[in-house]
């Protein structure tokens, strides 16, 4: 039989994080200084790839088991582009999105070395090619915003009687929004466009 004690045992100390949710993923965010003018850099993701083919996004992907998103972050660059760790300079954690597919996502704002980011080499099986594009232009130039309705669909056998709503139950609705960036023919959308629109807002001040 459980104890009281068990309870304090097990969660004491506990770290809160949001309930079901078993997906951990993180991206990097990156500066590039050129000239003078901080750009961010983006990858378009392989045509092969089976998730998001063609997609514009950051470097990144799912965090593995005993590993931190920041760790995530330098491994998967290196993997993905080749810049090394040593070119990676962690500025910090930004506030991260929890999506609808059960999982985080983590951006973390880093500084890439110019030199490194200009040797970057992506790999072909992840990355069809790379761009940079003046932070200037997001301040510039706000994304379109667009909506859709998240309707749930319940089965047909859910048990309305044994809840005691033998009528339906009126199940709460969501909304989604899609913030959408062109830059030279590239599309920079979904939750890549939503962190960059976050970054952005986080800089209205200055």
């Amino acid at each position: 039989m459980l104890r009281v004690s068990d309870f304090e045992a097990r969660y004491r100390g506990h770290i809160p994080a949001p309930q079901d949710i078993p997906g951990r993923y993180a991206v990097l965010v990156p500066l590039v200084e050129r000239a003078g003018e901080p750009h961010l850099l983006f990858e378009v993701r392989a045509d092969t790839m089976r998730r998001q083919p063609g997609e514009v996004c950051f470097p990144g992907g799912r965090v593995e088991a005993g590993e931190t998103a920041e760790q995530c972050v330098l491994r998967e660059t290196e993997e993905e582009l080749a810049i090394p760790p040593a070119a990676v300079e962690l500025i910090a954690p930004l506030d991260y999105l929890v999506h609808q597919g059960k999982f985080i996502m983590q951006p973390i704002l880093g500084r890439v070395d110019p030199a490194a980011a200009a040797a970057l080499k992506p790999g072909p099986d992840e990355v069809k090619e790379t761009f940079l594009v003046p932070v200037e232009f997001f301040r510039e130039h706000p994304p379109m915003e667009y909506t859709y309705d998240m309707v749930p669909e319940v089965p047909e056998d859910f048990p309305y009687e044994l809840i005691g709503f033998p009528q339906g139950y009126r199940w709460r609705r969501g909304r989604g929004d899609v913030p959408i960036y062109r830059w030279e023919g590239h599309a920079i959308w979904g939750l890549t466009g939503r962190i960059v629109r976050h970054l952005m807002q986080g800089m209205e001040c200055l």
